[in-house]
């Protein structure tokens, strides 16, 4: 299996543990996605993607319909999405996707997580290098050969398909979201859910000890309202 794979595998258990944080995640998406394209999603992809996704944890219809329409009032302001690059202890490379609406409180809070663990946060381009940014798709297998699939889908952009338990995955680069989410939907294919993740291109192992330490300013950073994902460059266990 590819680098993609062992990475979803790695990562399966530790991404979006808590619930209300998924619903608190979408929630900006769906906001972000409105004010970019409208409230209706058969004329807006970005939102059609992000109810999949609500869907796929389970967040209540209702809750979907009161988020866009609270996102289509001129009141309601914007998220900007913001990234903040750094390096945590022991030299693993830190970098965190937020959506904000006051990116000076951001800032300070992100900043203070590093500084508290002995962290240090960088500037702009100082680790994104060392990950690739991709998208997913996650399709209902139902019928669907993975190997075919990723023949079919290479002219979409697609470089890694593999199945598990929950279904088919796509993985590919961030610019092929668009073309891959049509064929999909052109083929009558059901995704279940789609997103964007950067799979670090190399990964460092360290002792129990140093994870701990890593470990410990990854959860501070995950614990701010304003943090969408947390990516860093240490090898993880695939136990899980």
């Amino acid at each position: 299996m590819g680098r993609a794979f062992e990475f979803r595998k790695a990562r399966k258990m530790k991404r979006w543990a808590a619930m209300s944080k998924a619903f608190t995640r979408i929630g900006k998406d769906i906001v972000m996605a409105v004010k970019e394209g409208g409230p209706d999603p058969d004329s807006n992809a970005r939102l059609r993607a992000v109810i999949q996704n609500a869907k796929s944890v389970n967040m209540p219809k209702d809750n979907i319909e009161r988020a866009i329409k609270r996102a289509s009032d001129k009141n309601q302001g914007d998220y900007k999405e913001v990234l903040f690059e750094g390096y945590a202890p022991h030299g693993i490379a830190i970098l965190v996707e937020t959506a904000t609406d006051n990116n000076t409180r951001t800032v300070a809070n992100i900043r203070s997580y590093f500084n508290k663990c002995n962290g240090n946060l960088g500037t702009s381009g100082s680790v994104e290098f060392l990950f690739d940014h991709t998208c997913n798709f996650r399709i209902k297998g139902d019928g669907l050969d993975p190997e075919e699939l990723e023949l079919e889908f290479i002219d979409f952009g697609a470089e890694e398909v593999f199945e598990d338990e929950d279904g088919i995955l796509i993985y590919a680069p961030f610019e092929s979201f668009g073309a891959i989410q049509k064929e999909l939907e052109d083929r009558g294919i059901e995704i279940l859910s789609s997103g964007f993740e950067r799979i670090p291109t190399t990964t460092k192992s360290l002792s129990p000890e140093e994870q701990a330490d890593v470990e410990k300013l990854i959860e501070k950073i995950e614990e701010d309202d304003d943090v969408q994902n947390v990516y860093h460059t240490m090898e993880e266990s695939t136990e899980n």
